[in-house]
Formats: structure tokens, C-alpha cells, sequence
């Protein structure tokens, strides 16, 4: 295995990760850390992400197994031991709801079916939602008792700080060449497509809030987009569709500038770079194709999370993983603020192995304070 200090790593590490941009921090922090989706091949058992999320003896039993293989390769315990309270609570709906698009599972992970193929379509699904009130849609019927419930077991009560982006959320509603088709040949049904995505999704986390005791002033701050297919569209398709949504979105939920303002697009979106800036984006986690020097120019104050690729990481490439991470600390040590993950998910097959690599790499080669 690689040398590599334990102690001393995540000593630094905790002292990292607070503040990427930290003036005094000794080394980049690590973000690429291992998690349940990477149990598969480290132990050598079938994927079943359904029954890792759905049986809760079961996903205790193999992350206990998985640790024990984990605590000395890499130092720690990654995985949760003990109940998740967050797991625990109520099944309340989603925008997609609202939009009657299906959700189903498949392939090991869940899809939005879509729910209009045409202009004449999509004015109808619009009108449905315009006119659909959101508290009757994502609450369940046994709402009461489970706000009861959750209180009782002190389980966190469900906001809505998270969703896909305008652009991947409408893709999967109406379709890729739908979405373009309608941006060029009819300007005013995509803007009340975009309009009613923005409101529908203020609605939504207003209800949540109150759901959960918030008023205004007091909701928790930050918001959160996952937008792969933001690549689809160009700069201007982009300003007209999605920009606005973000902006709708940060106003409520990240109106100051410390509030986390977080984008990951998971695709090619160097050409969105400007608006993302525009938007004051201050946490980002872009694709493999985006360099750090390129999000760095365009957003100087934002935490990058990336770009280690997340095909070099799951295949244990240990050349590339060094390379890039190299790479990324060059053009990323002068102004600081990297985080070393991936630009993407953290995929099965990635092993304990390649992340203590990635470990000793940081302690070696990635250090502020030249120790």
C-alpha cells in the first residue's frame, strides 16, 4: 500500500476541510472519500443498491463489514454503523410530482419518465400544474402522524434544499430535442415552462418550511442544482432558461454571499461558466472536461470540489490519479480552494486502495505549508 501518515493526514484534514481557502490550512482537503455505493466490489458481492437503501439490517451488517477492511487501509470507519435518523423520515413528494411525471426505478437508480412530448402537451401538463396545489400533492395522507412521528423519534423533518436542475428537470419532463426545439420555435411557452418550474419549486420549499416549524427568517439557509444536461444548451438557451430559475431560487434560499450556492453538472458546461459567475455560484463540482484553471478564472471565490475523473478513480488508474491530482493542485495552489474529488460521482470499483493512494499523494505532493 501507499506510505502514508494516518494520524497525521486526517489531523490535517480536519483542519482543511473547514476552510479550502484557509490561509494557514497544510494541505488540500480530501473529498474523494469512499462511500456505500463502492461496498460492491470491496467486498466481492452483487450490487443491490435497493436493498443497500431499503433494508436497514442488511446496510448496517455490510458497512460494518466494509469497515473493517476500511479502518486500516485508510485510517477510519467510512461507513455508518448505527440507524440514520434522516433515513427515517416521511415519504413526502418532489417537483416531479407536481408535474405528473412518473418516477420509477431501474437499472440500479431512479428515473423521471417523461410527461408531455408536445407543445399541445406540454400547455396542458402547464396548466395542470399551474393550477395544482403543491401542499396536496407531496404531503402524504397519514402527513399528521408522521409529523408526529418524526418529532417523537427525533428524526429531522424534510426540506427542500435540493433538485435538479431546470435544464436536466425539463429534459426528463419533456425531452432533450423537445427542450431545444421548443427554446428556438417558441420562446413564450419556454418561459412559462421555466416560470412555473420557479414558482412551483418556491411553493414547494415554502411548504416544506413551514412543514418543519421555519418561518422566512428563520429556514435554513443554501440551495443545491444538479444540472448535467445544462450542456445541451448554449450560453444564450442557457440565460433564458436556466439562469433565471438558479436566480429565482438564490434569492430565497442564498440571498447573502456566504449562503452556499451550489452547482454540479456532471457533463462538458465550460460554456456556462459566465453565467455561473453571474449567478455567484460558490460551490462547484463540474465534469472531468472542466479544468480547475478555467473555473478558477471564471469563479475565484468558489470552493472547487474536483476534478479527479470519476472513470480514473473507479478503475484504481493509480498513474492517472496522481497525474490529476497534480494537475489540479498546480493550478489550483496559488488562490487555493480545492477539494480533492471527483468531478462526478464516486463510482463501485473504486477501492480502499486507490483512496489511500490518493491520500499519500495529498500528503506528499499537495501540501500548503511545504512539510
Amino acid at each position: 500500500m501507499a506510505p502514508v501518515d494516518l494520524d497525521r493526514f486526517w489531523a490535517d484534514q480536519e483542519i482543511a476541510r473547514r476552510d479550502p481557502f484557509g490561509a494557514r490550512i497544510p494541505q488540500v482537503p480530501l473529498g474523494a472519500i469512499l462511500t456505500g455505493e463502492c461496498v460492491y466490489a470491496e467486498l466481492g458481492i452483487p450490487e443491490d443498491y435497493w436493498r443497500y437503501d431499503h433494508d436497514e439490517a442488511w446496510r448496517l451488517s455490510v458497512n460494518r463489514a466494509y469497515n473493517t477492511r476500511a479502518e486500516p487501509v485508510g485510517g477510519r470507519r467510512l461507513l455508518p454503523e448505527a440507524r440514520e435518523p434522516w433515513r427515517r423520515q416521511a415519504n413526502v413528494g418532489g417537483l416531479h410530482d407536481v408535474f405528473g411525471a412518473r418516477r420509477i426505478w431501474e437499472s440500479g437508480s431512479w428515473w423521471l419518465q417523461q410527461a408531455a412530448a408536445t407543445p399541445a402537451e406540454l400547455k396542458s401538463l402547464l396548466a395542470r400544474a399551474e393550477r395544482t396545489e403543491v401542499r396536496a400533492v407531496v404531503l402524504p395522507p397519514d402527513w399528521e402522524a408522521e409529523k408526529r412521528r418524526m418529532r417523537a423519534e427525533g428524526v429531522p423533518f424534510p426540506l427542500y434544499r435540493h433538485q435538479r436542475g431546470p435544464v436536466t428537470f425539463a429534459c426528463s419532463v419533456y425531452g432533450v430535442e423537445n427542450l431545444v426545439e421548443l427554446l428556438l420555435d417558441d420562446p413564450p411557452l419556454a418561459a412559462r415552462f421555466r416560470d412555473v418550474i420557479l414558482a412551483k419549486m418556491l411553493e414547494l420549499g415554502r411548504v416544506l418550511d413551514e412543514e418543519a416549524g421555519f418561518t422566512p427568517e428563520t429556514a435554513p439557509r443554501g440551495f443545491s442544482f444538479a444540472d448535467d444536461q445544462c450542456a445541451m444548451l448554449n450560453p444564450e438557451l442557457y440565460e433564458a432558461f436556466g439562469a433565471p430559475v438558479l436566480a429565482g431560487v438564490f434569492a430565497r434560499w442564498a440571498p447573502a454571499p456566504g449562503d452556499s450556492r451550489y452547482q454540479h453538472s456532471d457533463s462538458a458546461m465550460a460554456h456556462h461558466l459566465p453565467a455561473l459567475a453571474r449567478l455567484g455560484i460558490n460551490r462547484a463540482n463540474f465534469g472531468p472536461t472542466v479544468s480547475v484553471a478555467d473555473i478558477r478564472r471564471h469563479l475565484p471565490r468558489a470552493v472547487i470540489e474536483g476534478a479527479l475523473a470519476p472513470f480514473t478513480y473507479s478503475r484504481n488508474d493509480e498513474e492517472g490519479i496522481v497525474r490529476e491530482l497534480l494537475r489540479d493542485f498546480g493550478e489550483a495552489r496559488a488562490a487555493r480552494g480545492l477539494v480533492c474529488a471527483t468531478a462526478g460521482s464516486i463510482n463501485n470499483g473504486t477501492r480502499l486502495t486507490s483512496m489511500r493512494l490518493l491520500m499519500a499523494a495529498i500528503q506528499r505532493h499537495a501540501r500548503y505549508d511545504g512539510s
